[in-house]
């Protein structure tokens, strides 16, 4: 099962202030768009997303059909596919709620 690249998404407050901070810790831009308010970072084998006003709380990502170093997967399983194989396997997929 190929899922993709792995990334943590941030909901962040202050776009440029926390690319800062990501740069400081060796994280560099490998896309986005801070104009429309997300910007892409990457650290070796790393990625961060950060994003301005685009949801409430933070997430974890697959990239489906995304490689290392951004590139295009050739084939990728169709996240559709990944959730019949887990309710397959008796997990019902589910959005959970953040506590206040």
């Amino acid at each position: 099962m190929e899922l993709g690249i792995f990334s943590i998404s941030l909901a962040v407050s202050d776009l440029q202030q926390s690319a800062a901070f990501y740069a400081h810790l060796g994280f560099t831009v490998a896309g986005g768009d801070a104009d429309n308010g997300w910007l892409i970072l990457r650290q070796g084998d790393t990625v961060i997303g950060l994003f301005h006003g685009m949801f409430e709380h933070n997430m974890m990502t697959f990239n489906p059909g995304w490689g290392p170093n951004a590139t295009a997967l050739d084939s990728f399983t169709d996240v559709r596919d990944i959730q019949a194989h887990l309710r397959q396997q008796g997990i019902e997929p589910a959005v959970a709620t953040p506590p206040d």
